[in-house]
């Protein structure tokens, strides 16, 4: 019995030998299954080697065969190529809200959809350690079950959390639980954000998700429906320089002509530019007023200027006033 059960394997063990061990460089034979199956107690001939292949490709498996010396079949495609997979693991290497032990485990898991020639390529790009990475270890679970709750349309409650000098985790409003109105995920200057509404203010508010601890849904229904479906709301994301920014408007930009690539990388190709000006262009920007934003004008020198509105132009000017006070 112990023998048919392994045979009726026979099928599957052959698909994982191709995946693991061959890609459009690297080919096997069918000798060199052959001896991998025995390893896993499995016996096979040649014939029956020949018509598990071509059962593998009427499933679907790209299985192409080189003729010659050193020839052999080789999985010619997969769902994920080398290319996409570096990218992806370029992408959990460079988010820091994921900690460096979770990025390991979803680099080795992306690392198991490659040939194992190729698998290395993807090791030599593992460099992780350096990296500022979140101490957060449930912001999965988090992240999940904020998603569950937007799904059913239901509101969540949390502890918030900050870090002091001692790297000690200290509860915000002094552990009251946060009770709000989920909307979207954010993902913003390398951090993860809850946009959530909150009831009690009546404004929508912003939370970083890996300082959400225990979070729990609740049975109340959302709410904000009608405030995550206005005018303002569709500035997200690239009017947002600070998660934690104030009151959103439209600023007139006047900007040296070298600005425009900098102006559309941030805005988008539809952001309205009209020539003339202090400058060379006015860019017309919706844009969440916050020291971030003014950060980003800085940043540029006297090549980007704010004109309008007055107000902003008055807490950008004492913005760089108090700056320069540190300083003298």
């Amino acid at each position: 019995m112990a023998k048919q059960a392994k045979q009726k394997l026979k099928l599957i063990r052959v698909r994982d030998i191709l995946l693991e061990n061959t890609d459009a460089d690297h080919t096997i034979s069918v000798a060199k299954i052959i001896s991998i199956l025995s390893e896993y107690g499995i016996e096979a001939e040649r014939k029956s080697i020949y018509e598990d292949i071509e059962e593998l490709r009427a499933y679907g498996m790209d299985i192409e065969m080189k003729k010659g010396n050193g020839g052999g079949y080789y999985v010619a495609s997969r769902e994920f190529e080398l290319p996409e997979l570096k990218f992806l693991v370029d992408a959990v290497q460079a988010s820091r809200f994921i900690t460096t032990a979770k990025s390991r485990t979803l680099i080795n898991k992306l690392s198991s959809l490659t040939s194992r020639y190729e698998r290395s390529e993807l090791s030599r790009q593992v460099h992780i350690a350096e990296r500022i990475k979140s101490m957060n270890k449930s912001i999965y679970y988090t992240t999940d079950f904020i998603h569950k709750a937007i799904n059913e349309n239901r509101k969540v409650s949390f502890r918030y959390f900050n870090y002091n000098s001692k790297k000690e985790k200290v509860a915000r409003r002094e552990g009251k639980r946060y009770v709000v109105s989920p909307w979207l995920l954010i993902w913003n200057d390398e951090n993860y954000y809850l946009a959530a509404y909150d009831s009690e203010s009546g404004i929508v508010k912003h939370y970083r998700v890996d300082k959400m601890e225990r979070v729990e849904i609740t049975d109340e229904a959302r709410e904000g429906e009608a405030v995550f479906k206005s005018s303002e709301m569709s500035m997200y994301p690239t009017g947002i320089f600070d998660m934690f920014g104030g009151k959103t408007e439209t600023v007139a930009l006047d900007c040296a002509e070298e600005m425009a690539g900098a102006v559309i990388d941030r805005f988008g190709s539809d952001v309205t530019l009209t020539q003339g000006g202090e400058l060379d262009f006015t860019a017309h920007v919706k844009v969440q007023l916050s020291p971030r934003f003014y950060g980003w004008i800085m940043a540029f020198g006297g090549k980007m200027k704010i004109s309008s509105p007055a107000y902003a132009v008055e807490d950008f000017k004492k913005m760089l006033s108090e700056i320069s006070d540190l300083y003298r």
